[in-house]
């Protein structure tokens, strides 16, 4: 069992929700797997760098030879600009293959995710890196993606700004794309975390305590299916 836990929340004053409720499912975790690889990483304090033009080149060409084994990309690097970015990138992939959970602390950030959390995903999205290149086979389908967050506003289904969620869709048409089974994917938001600080949100406040009490209890859910299969087949 390995958890990889990434928070990508900018404040790292103890307010922050998506931070709490993601240490509220690591401790439950590292509780029921006291020997268990526990790697984490805080995409706000030690950001990953953007890619640059060598990670495009690179991938270029892996893409052209129709996809490649990872052991086998460092050696298609042509230049010391190729060999850096690579040397950025394969660690965390490395990380994410071998995560049988990965547990993301992801706000809503201007509709959509974090600026840290965005430059992992473009980091970690390397041609052909999850698939199994004999069989093509998705090497995430039995990965278990638990996305743990906090919005300012409501978003919810039935809302005014239900359209304007470009935050949960979009995590999830990413790691479906990756191969990780939609059965394996849980999404946890504490909406209206604004209500407290903005006046003008002030009778909204039952409302957003309401919610933050269900988001807790979710957490609580998604943290007690540790150990259960959610797919056959599941590692």
């Amino acid at each position: 069992m390995s958890l990889l836990h990434l928070d990508s929340s900018a404040n790292r004053s103890g307010e922050s929700i998506s931070r709490e409720l993601t240490a509220r499912y690591a401790d439950r975790w590292r509780t029921a797997h006291p020997t268990a690889t526990y790697r984490y990483r805080d995409l706000a304090a030690d950001p990953v760098p953007p890619v640059g033009t060598g990670y495009c080149t690179l991938g270029r060409r892996v893409e052209r030879r129709g996809g490649v084994p990872l052991g086998a990309v460092g050696a298609l690097a042509a230049n010391a600009d190729e060999r850096r970015e690579w040397a950025l990138s394969r660690p965390l992939i490395d990380e994410l293959r071998g995560a049988d959970t990965v547990l993301i602390g992801a706000p809503m950030y201007n509709l959509s995710v974090p600026v840290g959390l965005k430059a992992w995903i473009d980091r970690v999205t390397f041609p052909g890196a999850y698939l199994d290149p004999e069989t093509g086979a998705p090497l995430l389908r039995d990965t278990r993606v638990v996305v743990l967050g906090a919005r300012g506003g409501a978003y919810g289904p039935g809302t005014p700004q239900e359209g304007n969620d470009f935050h949960t869709p979009y995590l999830r048409a990413y790691f479906v794309r990756q191969g990780v089974a939609p059965a394996n994917l849980r999404f946890v938001n504490a909406e209206l975390a604004l209500a407290d600080l903005a006046p003008q949100l002030a009778s909204l406040r039952p409302q957003a305590a309401r919610s933050l009490a269900a988001a807790r209890a979710a957490t609580e859910r998604a943290a007690a299916e540790i150990g259960t299969s959610l797919t056959p087949g599941s590692r």
